[in-house]
């Protein structure tokens, strides 16, 4: 650790209700030098709204490899450096990663200011299990791309989260419902800590058409929290080996035939194999 460089603060702010901003934030954002914000301009709102007037300098996704040097800099002259995003934990899909590792790199101390995080707001009030989850961030924007996405997390068995645009959420939930099945439960959380605060928890197909519905839903920052995974139990359960024989197998015959060679391969049921075998081809 360099003890004569200032520290570098991780900051997080408000996701939208500016009452969940700590008193530990405030006095920081007071004391160092310098911020480096996503948005200077919004988070120059956010400075104003409380009596802030520390400069502000830009850390963005296009400039954050190539300016996070000055930061860096300042840093090893002794002054302290604060980093923010637009809304929330700055890293957790927001820049910042390349500043941080910069700053570990040389010796300078980070200290994470914790607070508001979309993801953990959701996952909180979900009522889905939350001893073991995975964040994917922001799905693919092309269909294909998503879908080849979502079938690697489909037998997953944590809790699964992401974050979506408003724009994209009916087609998410569409290519989920393909990949995941209609009755895996999900709840979409919407513009949380904002005033029209969405927390809606249905079976996948149940909630794409409650979104379908309403246009409003269709709006605004979204998470979408889902249940992971969870394997047949009793006479319906197979293992793993037979359901990658049942692949292998669908890969050249037909369905009932690759469930019957399946069957006798393994010692797996017959008809629970075919019914997996429907599932595979109805998914593809």
């Amino acid at each position: 650790m360099n003890s004569a460089a200032g520290t570098l603060y991780v900051v997080a702010t408000p996701i939208g209700n500016l009452e969940d901003i700590s008193a530990r934030a405030l006095r920081v954002l007071n004391e160092v030098a310098l911020i480096a914000a996503e948005d200077t301009r919004h988070s120059a709102r956010l400075l104003q709204h409380f009596g802030i007037s520390t400069p502000l300098a830009a850390c963005h996704e296009h400039n954050e490899r190539d300016e996070g040097g000055r930061f860096i800099k300042r840093l090893l002259a002794g002054e302290n450096v604060a980093l923010i995003s637009d809304a929330g934990t700055p890293l957790i899909s927001d820049p910042g990663y390349h500043l941080v590792r910069q700053a570990r790199a040389v010796g300078i101390r980070v200290v994470p200011l914790p607070g508001a995080c979309a993801l953990v707001a959701a996952l909180s009030a979900a009522g889905l299990p939350s001893d073991r989850f995975i964040f994917e961030g922001f799905l693919p924007a092309k269909q294909v791309a998503r879908r080849t996405r979502l079938e690697l997390l489909r037998e997953e068995p944590r809790t699964l989260i992401f974050y979506e645009a408003p724009h994209r959420i009916l087609d998410s939930l569409t290519d989920m419902e393909e990949v995941f099945g209609p009755e895996r439960p999900a709840v979409l959380g919407r513009e949380l800590t904002k005033t029209f605060e969405t927390l809606k928890g249905l079976p996948l197909a149940e909630l794409r058409v409650w979104v379908a519905s309403d246009s409003n839903q269709q709006r605004g920052e979204c998470v979408l929290v889902v249940g992971g995974w969870q394997a047949p139990q009793g006479e319906e359960a197979i293992d793993a080996n037979a359901l990658r024989v049942l692949r292998l197998l669908l890969a050249e015959l037909p369905v009932k035939r690759a469930a019957a060679v399946a069957a006798e391969i393994t010692g797996a049921r017959k008809n629970v194999l075919y019914q997996l075998a429907l599932q595979e081809k109805s998914s593809e």
